[in-house]
């Protein structure tokens, strides 16, 4: 009986498991995603096709890239079982080329 009581909690808790390790994964997607980006830009390339083709497929459709002069933005949403979830853990990363100053 107590075992049945327990499913829910630890269904709960693989689901916020996993939910971390998406965004964190995700993070590190947005990061290398927006280095290709930065990279493409510095060598004439569009920055934003660089970017897109440095994440695998499923991600795509999450993912928004912005340009502005020589700095390149990524946000992506991870995936999540809830959207409004997904939506609110959107993460950002941003790479740059030249001088910073």
């Amino acid at each position: 009986m107590e075992l049945a009581a327990a499913v829910p909690a630890l269904m709960l808790l693989a689901l916020v498991a996993f939910q971390l390790l998406a965004v964190g994964y995700s993070a590190v997607l947005a990061g290398d995603a927006a280095e290709a980006g930065a990279l493409a830009l510095a060598g004439g390339v569009d920055a934003r096709a660089a970017a897109r083709g440095a994440v695998p497929g499923w991600s795509r459709a999450r993912m928004a890239v912005s340009v502005s002069g020589s700095v390149v933005r990524v946000a992506l949403r991870p995936p999540s079982p809830l959207a409004v979830v997904g939506r609110r853990l959107e993460v950002h990363a941003s790479a740059a080329i030249g001088s910073t100053r």
